[in-house]
């Protein structure tokens, strides 16, 4: 039997000299999370606002989503499950400048 659930999102986003801060907010109907992300513009960069919104808008809910996993870690254990494998995440990027 198909079931439908609907969430609600919501996402505010502020910019000041700069900076710019997402905020992400879930609610489930039984629980909610909130995610944060923030966004700088480099001041040697061209300041173009919608980056810095696309920036704090996914690092929030990049945050937010780590949150929710980790609340059905929580919920799968309470039933008895396994803990999930995790496996590391492949670096990306300089490599010098992560040693």
């Amino acid at each position: 039997m198909a079931t439908t659930t609907e969430w609600d999102v919501r996402l505010y986003l502020s910019e000041e000299n700069g900076t710019t801060k997402a905020r992400v907010e879930l609610d489930t109907g039984t629980i909610a999370l909130t995610g944060h992300g923030i966004a700088r513009c480099s001041p040697q960069d061209v300041d173009v606002p919608v980056i810095g919104d696309e920036l704090a808008a996914g690092r929030a809910m990049h945050d937010l989503g780590s949150k929710l996993i980790q609340v059905a870690d929580h919920d799968m254990a309470g039933v008895g499950a396994p803990p999930p494998e995790r496996r590391p995440r492949q670096a990306y990027g300089w490599m010098s400048e992560m040693a």
